[in-house]
C-alpha cells in the first residue's frame, strides 16, 4: 500500500480554530478503510525518525504491516475530525495528550484494550479508556549557567517575566508542546491569569524559534539566557555530546507550578477500528516492555509502565508535580491558539 500526502481543502472552523488558521497538510483524504488482512494505518503526530524503527519492529515481531502517515499532532487531530468516520486512519499516536483529547471528544475514538493499558498510571491515560499515554515529559526551564547560577533561575514560570529577564527567555509558542503548557495554565489557573502571564511575556521581548531543539540550541550558545522546553532535549543532547560539555542546565520549577506540566504522547484506536485485533494488537506492543525501553532509550522520556528503566539522571517521574490539571483537560487547543494570536505571540 503506499503512502501518500493530501491537501485538504474547505477547511471546516474547528480546523481554523485547531491550526491557527494555517494551511492544513493532511496525511490522506477521508476514503473507505483498506481491506487488506495483518494491516493498520497509523496517524503519527512523531516524527518518522522516531517511529520509524519502532514500526519495523512491530512488524517484524507480529507480520503485520504498518501504512504510516506523519504530520504535526494538531493538524493530523484536525484531519481525523474533518474525516469523521471516513477516515482510513485505525490508530493515532499523537506527540501531545491535547490532541488525542479533541479527538475523543468528537466521539471518533473507541476504547483501549484493558489489559493493554492496565498497568498505565490513572494519571497518563483518558478516565474512560479512550487513550494512554505511552511516555512521558516533563516541561522544564533550559539555562545558561555561564550566565546565571542555579540559585537565580527562577522556580516559577510566573517569575520569567520579570525585568531582569527582558529578552533573554525563548520560547516556541507555534509547537505543540509549548501550547498544552499554556492550556494547562489556562486550566489550573484560569484564563485571565494565563492571559496576564502571556501579555507579560510578550511585554519582555521573548525570543522566539520554531521548536525546543533550537531553543536548547540558543541557550548552550549563549545567545539567550532562559528556554521553556521539554526535558528530555537536553538529556539526548547530554548523551550525543556529554553533560560536561554543555554551558546549558535544567531548572525543574516548584511543585504545582505550570512549568512543571508532565504531559504525554499517547495512542488512542479510532471508533471505527476498536475492534479490528491487528490494531489493539499495535497499542498492547507500543505499553510492552519491549516497545517501552526503546523508545526510553531513543527518546530520553519517560516509560509509563513499571519495571522499565529510566534514562540515567533524571529525578524519578512520581518526584514531579506538576500542576492540578487532568491531561484530558488539555484538548482546548482552540482557546489556546486563540489567546496566543490575541496576546501578539502567534
Amino acid at each position: 500500500m503506499p503512502r501518500r500526502t493530501t491537501i485538504v481543502r474547505g477547511v471546516t472552523p474547528i480546523l481554523v480554530a485547531l491550526l491557527g488558521a494555517a494551511t492544513l497538510t493532511a496525511c490522506s483524504s477521508g476514503t473507505d478503510k483498506a481491506a487488506d488482512d495483518n494491516t493498520i494505518t497509523v496517524y503519527s503526530g512523531r516524527n518518522e525518525q522516531l517511529v520509524g524503527p519502532l514500526l519495523d519492529a512491530f512488524t517484524k515481531a507480529t507480520g503485520m504491516t504498518v501504512e504510516a502517515h506523519y504530520g504535526n499532532s494538531a493538524e493530523l487531530a484536525a484531519q481525523l475530525i474533518e474525516e469523521g468516520d471516513r477516515t482510513p486512519a485505525d490508530v493515532f499516536f499523537s506527540q501531545d495528550a491535547g490532541a488525542l483529547g479533541a479527538v475523543a471528544n468528537d466521539d471518533l475514538l473507541g476504547v483501549l484494550p484493558a489489559e493493554a493499558i492496565a498497568d498505565v498510571p490513572a494519571d497518563y491515560r483518558a478516565d474512560d479508556g479512550l487513550w494512554s499515554g505511552v511516555t512521558a515529559r516533563a516541561r522544564v526551564i533550559a539555562y545558561d549557567s555561564e550566565k546565571y547560577d542555579a540559585g537565580e533561575v527562577p522556580d516559577s514560570v510566573f517569575d520569567v517575566t520579570d525585568p531582569r529577564f527582558r529578552g533573554q527567555v525563548a520560547i516556541a509558542p507555534t509547537n505543540a508542546s509549548f501550547q498544552s503548557f499554556v492550556t494547562g495554565m489556562r486550566k489550573s489557573e484560569g484564563d485571565d491569569a494565563a492571559r496576564r502571564w502571556l501579555d507579560d511575556l510578550k511585554a519582555n521581548d521573548p525570543k522566539i524559534y520554531e521548536n525546543n531543539v533550537l531553543i536548547l540550541e540558543a541557550v548552550d550558545k549563549g545567545q539567550v539566557g532562559l528556554g521553556l522546553i521539554n526535558h528530555y532535549y537536553w538529556y539526548e543532547r547530554a548523551d550525543e555530546v556529554g553533560a560536561e560539555n554543555l554551558r546549558a542546565r535544567l531548572s525543574f520549577t516548584a511543585p504545582g507550578d505550570p512549568g512543571s506540566l508532565v504531559n504525554v504522547a499517547g495512542v488512542g484506536i479510532t471508533s471505527s477500528s476498536v475492534d479490528d485485533p491487528d490494531a489493539r494488537a499495535f497499542v498492547e506492543y507500543l505499553l510492552g516492555k519491549t516497545a517501552q525501553a526503546d523508545l526510553v532509550d531513543r527518546t530520553k522520556e519517560y516509560p509509563v509502565i513499571p519495571g522499565v528503566e529510566v534514562p540515567a539522571g533524571l529525578p524519578p517521574l512520581t518526584s514531579l508535580k506538576g500542576p492540578d490539571v487532568e491531561l484530558a483537560d488539555l484538548e482546548d487547543l482552540p482557546g489556546t491558539l486563540t489567546m496566543l494570536r490575541e496576546t501578539g505571540l502567534l
